[in-house]
């Protein structure tokens, strides 16, 4: 147990090295909130009850897709899963600190979009943070497990950077974050509700936290994680 809780702080410490993951976990989602937030809330005055809600859809979605699987697949790409064969070290540790590490990086994101957005926009906070906070960790959970897959499954820098983006824009504009799913075609909107993202959304809002919200999420969770572990499996057999 100490040495894998010391395993998560040590890879907390080479994730705030990452050029790529801090710009995708911290950066780009900060500056993001901080210029649209004020745009969002004055075009839509309405959207100050979800401003919240849909600043951390985005912010999450982005570190997941785009940040997060570009370092695991260079961790599974690279010599480093030899080191891991050779020291009888479980071949899912890699996984599992990064994935944790991530979760982490995510979160604090989120804790400062849930600050910020009353004080700078004025915005709604959650009416109950008992809901809101379960409903946000399974939506960082569900997504950092798509990413997990893409990650694994995906090698090739160029390929997965192309795949990141075939699942965050959809998540992004198909959402309901940007403005409301009900202005899209029905295609869209029905195509909208392949992505967790959407049900994760409506999860968040007050009084969203309902099994009829839920279950589209659980099932995506625990598939990413089967497909985790047979891509682990065949990696390990590649290497063995």
């Amino acid at each position: 147990m100490n040495a894998f809780l010391y395993g998560i702080a040590l890879q907390w410490r080479l994730d705030m090295r990452s050029k790529s993951l801090l710009v995708a976990c911290y950066l780009v989602p900060l500056l993001f909130f901080l210029f649209m937030g004020g745009i969002f809330t004055s075009v839509m005055p309405d959207m100050k009850n979800t401003l919240t809600q849909s600043m951390i859809v985005m912010s999450v979605s982005m570190g997941a897709f785009t940040g997060f699987p570009p370092s695991l697949a260079e961790t599974y790409g690279t010599d480093i899963q030899k080191v891991y064969l050779a020291n009888r070290v479980p071949f899912c540790f890699g996984l599992a600190t990064m994935f944790l590490s991530a979760f982490l990086h995510l979160a604090v994101t989120c804790a400062a979009i849930l600050l910020l957005s009353p004080v700078l926009f004025d915005a709604a906070p959650p009416a109950q943070l008992s809901a809101f906070l379960p409903a946000l960790a399974l939506y960082i959970a569900v997504s950092l497990g798509i990413g997990s897959a893409l990650g694994l499954a995906v090698p090739n820098p160029a390929k997965l950077a192309m795949a990141a983006q075939l699942v965050f824009l959809p998540s992004i504009m198909l959402s309901g974050i940007m403005f409301p799913a009900s202005l899209l075609p029905d295609v869209l909107r029905a195509a909208g509700y392949l992505f967790p993202a959407s049900w994760c959304y409506q999860l968040m809002l007050d009084g969203g936290l309902r099994l009829e919200n839920l279950w589209y999420p659980m099932l995506v969770l625990f598939a990413s994680a089967a497909a985790c572990i047979l891509l682990l499996k065949r990696l390990q057999a590649a290497r063995a």
